[in-house]
């Protein structure tokens, strides 16, 4: 008797948890999408739904445009990030470690993942969709740094990450090496993957909460780039109406279809085909090409979108602002020491770097330049910097400062709409302060992610106001087309004449062409490659 009571207690607290476990199930949120229903959780206060499906597997159409997703009846469940799409893997980075959050890579990758306080309650809220970092070789938005419960919670805003080919399945100009009508716009399928979900949000945001008529699309690095394409990117047109670009303002132009051509005949070679077997490059395993691309002379690190004639007829920001986004306001900045991390984490000895070893490091950037020249001039502008503090920062500023100015002037000189200009200027105290304000620090802020953010933010200190002021910024923006917000001093746009330019730290002001003297004296420098 009393072993089948205990036999019925156990069977009654499965049912029970059984029961919990269905409870739970049912209350967790539900949309139909266009495809078909996903099933969402809930994480304080904002609905989460992660890896949506916009397109369909990739890989029986690599090199070509993506194809819709096939729909779908029963509920599925979008509780977890999608595929990562093939690339590169990149070695450790102490200051990302907080964000990394691996999942495997196929090319079945075309997901998105969304955050939003309200579900088909007839609300209009801003929304903000994140291109991620990483060039247009690596990354995905799976990011711990980017998840977007903070910031949807805070701005009533919906917030949407997205994942998109990348690197040779993204951007390999094979069109220039087949006359296969099906490969025609292999250059620039990746961009179209993103047009591909921007499509999405028009379609089906409004069932999350969201206004398809206010999209602001956002990028840092690599993602800036991608944004400042789409400016230019003739079919994404009317499907985003506000632009922020963080650090990524490289993509004044794209490639060449010569020079988009001869990089895939390369990886051609590396993969012993003939220049016209795409076909065989189309259906060889993604793991191997991934190894091809590594070896061959892209390193798999040297993509861009291509400036054809089919998809992007003109360079995004070169000779001028694209007319196809007269109207669309632009925030763009930098921060303040950016290559600290892009160069400093390859090569630790840049941080210990001397006087004697300076000339030799600025000339094999800077080829054909009178580096001592530029030496004596910046040791007179900056005379308590040491050697290392001058390499970055002319390295900063041939990479990401100056393309930043250049695309502002641009998009003023357009008129039509407004342009703001940030630069960020917090240290991070990370290992004792030597990265200053390197590449990406932004993102913390942004996203209002501090808590998941330590490795690059640290702890102890004013971290909390600096997010606190730049996302409220980044809100207002999305909701107006201006980041002005109380806790900021008068935001002017920005123009050739006076340059205002807001300078985010912990007291934010705004200054007039700020590092003038810099700016005149790299006038001329080369800019370097899109990281």
């Amino acid at each position: 008797m009393e072993k089948s009571m205990k036999i019925a207690t156990l069977l009654g607290s499965a049912a029970a948890g059984l029961l919990i476990a269905s409870s739970a199930a049912a209350q967790d949120p539900v949309v139909r999408t266009s495809a078909g229903p996903v099933r969402g959780t809930d994480e304080d206060g904002v609905h989460v739904f992660k890896g949506v499906r916009y397109g369909a597997d990739t890989a029986p159409v690599r090199f070509q445009p993506a194809r819709a997703p096939e729909p779908w009846r029963e509920t599925v469940d979008a509780k977890a990030y999608g595929n990562t799409c093939p690339q590169i893997t990149s070695g450790e980075v102490s200051l990302f470690a907080s964000w990394v959050n691996d999942t495997p890579q196929s090319e079945d990758c075309l997901f998105l993942n969304v955050w939003t306080r309200g579900l088909n309650d007839g609300k209009k809220r801003p929304v903000m969709v994140w291109f991620h970092g990483g060039g247009y070789v690596t990354g995905s938005g799976s990011s711990h740094g980017y998840d977007g419960v903070r910031l949807a919670k805070r701005g009533d805003v919906v917030l949407v990450t997205v994942n998109h080919r990348l690197n040779a399945f993204g951007y390999l100009n094979v069109a220039g090496l087949t006359d296969d009508p099906r490969y025609a716009k292999s250059g620039n399928v990746g961009s179209l993957d993103m047009v591909q979900s921007l499509q999405w949000v028009r379609d089906n945001i409004v069932k999350f909460g969201g206004d398809p008529g206010n999209v602001t699309i956002f990028g840092e690095s690599g993602g800036g780039a991608k944004v400042s394409t789409m400016m230019a990117f003739p079919p994404a047109k009317g499907l985003f109406h506000k632009v922020i670009a963080q650090s990524g303002s490289m993509s004044l132009k794209g490639f060449s279809p010569a020079i988009g051509t001869a990089i895939a005949a390369d990886i051609m070679r590396v993969a012993g085909l003939q220049r016209g077997e795409v076909d065989k490059l189309a259906a060889m395993p993604f793991e191997q090409l991934v190894k091809v691309e590594a070896k061959s002379k892209s390193r798999g690190a040297f993509f861009r979108p291509v400036t054809d004639s089919t998809v992007m007829p003109r360079d995004p920001f070169d000779p001028d602002a694209p007319p196809m986004s007269k109207d669309v306001p632009l925030l763009v900045g930098t921060n303040q020491t950016e290559t600290r991390l892009n160069i400093g984490v390859g090569d630790p000895s840049t941080f210990t770097m001397t006087w004697e070893d300076l000339p030799e490091r600025l000339g094999k950037t800077l080829p054909g330049t009178d580096v001592a020249a530029l030496i004596a001039q910046q040791r007179k502008l900056h005379p308590g910097d040491n050697a290392g503090d001058i390499f970055f920062r002319v390295n900063t500023w041939r990479n990401y400062r100056k393309t930043a100015i250049t695309q502002a002037e641009r998009k003023a000189a357009q008129g039509g709409a407004p342009v703001y200009m940030y630069q960020l200027q917090w240290k991070t105290p990370v290992d004792g302060g030597k990265w200053q304000t390197p590449h990406a620090l932004d993102i913390a802020f942004v996203f209002d992610n501090v808590a998941k953010s330590r490795s690059m933010v640290g702890e102890g200190g004013d971290q909390q106001h600096m997010a606190d002021l730049m996302s409220d910024a980044w809100i207002a923006f999305a909701r107006t087309g201006s980041p002005q917000t109380k806790a900021l001093p008068t935001w002017p746009t920005y123009d050739a004449a006076r340059r205002a330019t807001m300078i985010f730290d912990s007291k934010p002001r705004v200054e007039n062409d700020p590092e003038a003297k810099d700016r005149a004296l790299f006038a001329d420098l080369p800019a370097g490659r899109e990281g």
